[in-house]
């Protein structure tokens, strides 16, 4: 994500952070370079040149001439224009009636279906929702079949009438179907074509002026750049939507359609999408996204991603395992659940500041836990519970039935041997008194 970008940006810095002197013209030959970066990533010409010449006006007005540190207040006045540039506040879902109607719209193969059960997923997940998810594409029974999985697999009830061909009836009869079942929020999912067309627009404009919607969201992959922010506006125009999604946002994207598209439509990203799995949809930061552009990486993010998949009353149980030294493979092996969900390693990874440029080229392979649950899986209870048991025998059988080899069993077991004492190490340090046993 942004890593191109971020790459032409840090060059642009450089000759603000040597030790020669700064002029006017240095700044100028350093916001030429930005606004070709900019460019490269395919942000909108108009975009980009008032961009830096905010910047430039910003900066000259700030003595960043005669700055002890020239080079850290111009990032800083970058980092915050950029901010500014995608929405400067995060916004929020305008979800106060009950119940609330969500009506997505947007071009077919930008990932709306998907989205939306993403959403419904996030909604009943992390604000306790009860929502309903509304099959309102007449024109593919994919779609419909397509929605119907994904509200199987996360446990959200799905509406459709497969044989009305009225997508307005069908969402005022979902609405219906919603207030007697008591969902709270109703997330509608509209036909999308493979390009703008007069009819598209006149039903889904249809559909809004009859339910009313509390939130419009205009949904668009993010990977199609300059199109994505075109085709936004034309949506923009007749909808007047309340806020964009840009789905496929960890895909091979310049970023150019989440710097441009607030300035064009004059609409907040609300949401990003970042992955496969549905729980791979984040709230939409721009001071964070500015943080990720610039090389700082976005340590608050990780931080609620992980506190998404970690309960307090858990974190003190195995709190109080480590500290006895009885964290075990059962506990190791929901650790790696919990990972798994919080969403792509690299990705991660590269929210930790100073981590991201560093892992930029390595291979994280998102299946490199099947191996280790593959081992703990052919171990006893008993051997999960007590490593120590497992002895070469064992380790034969393990293998076996993981279809691994007695050295990958044996590698596993030093590496999880090292990580109970680390742990058992911080959680002392941390808690001094409480990770030590009484002898005797």
């Amino acid at each position: 994500m942004f890593e191109n970008l971020s790459d032409k940006l840090e060059k642009s810095f450089k000759l603000l952070k040597g030790e020669g002197r700064i002029t006017e013209i240095n700044v100028a030959e350093t916001l030429k370079d930005v606004r070709k970066a900019l460019l490269d990533a395919d942000v909108n010409y108009k975009v980009a040149k008032n961009f830096t010449d905010t910047v430039k006006e910003k900066a000259l007005g700030q003595n960043v001439l005669t700055s002890l540190k020239p080079g850290q207040l111009m990032v800083k006045i970058v980092h915050d224009e950029l901010a500014t540039l995608m929405g400067g506040e995060t916004a929020e879902l305008n979800l106060k009636s009950n119940p609330s109607i969500i009506l997505m719209s947007g071009l077919q193969g930008s990932g709306k279906t998907t989205f939306a059960g993403k959403l419904a997923k996030m909604l009943k997940d992390r604000r306790n929702k009860k929502p309903l998810l509304v099959a309102d594409d007449i024109y593919r029974p994919a779609a419909i079949e397509q929605l119907k999985v994904l509200g199987e697999q996360i446990g959200v009830k799905v509406y459709s009438e497969p044989e009305n061909k009225n997508p307005v009836q069908i969402a005022q009869n979902a609405i219906k179907h919603a207030k007697l079942f008591g969902n709270d929020v109703i997330i509608i999912d509209t036909a999308g074509r493979l390009a703008v067309d007069e009819q598209m627009m006149n039903e889904i404009t249809a559909i809004k002026d009859t339910v009313n919607p509390d939130e419009t969201l205009f949904v668009v992959d993010a990977m199609t750049g300059q199109d994505a922010v075109n085709t936004a506006k034309i949506f923009n125009d007749r909808l007047d939507f309340q806020g964009v999604i840009l789905t496929k946002l960890d895909g091979d994207t310049r970023g150019g359609a989440a710097l441009s598209i607030r300035t064009v439509v004059n609409k907040p990203i609300k949401f990003v999408g970042t992955g496969e799995k549905m729980e791979a949809i984040d709230p939409f930061h721009p001071s964070r996204m500015a943080d990720r552009i610039l090389g700082m990486g976005d340590i608050v993010s990780l931080v609620e991603k992980a506190q998404e998949q970690f309960d307090e009353e858990e974190a003190l149980r195995l709190q109080r395992k480590i500290a006895k030294n009885q964290f075990d493979f059962n506990d190791f092996l929901q650790q790696i659940k919990h990972v798994k969900k919080m969403g792509n390693i690299k990705d991660l990874a590269s929210m930790i500041p100073g981590i991201g440029k560093a892992v930029r080229d390595m291979d994280f392979d998102d299946n490199a836990f099947k191996k280790v649950e593959a081992i703990i899986h052919s171990m006893t209870q008993l051997e999960r519970s007590n490593p120590e048991l497992i002895n070469g025998s064992r380790k034969a059988r393990i293998a076996r039935g993981s279809g691994t080899s007695p050295q990958d069993v044996n590698n596993l077991l030093k590496q999880f041997e090292e990580i109970r004492k680390m742990m058992k190490m911080m959680t002392t340090s941390k808690f001094p008194g409480k990770g030590q046993l009484k002898k005797g």
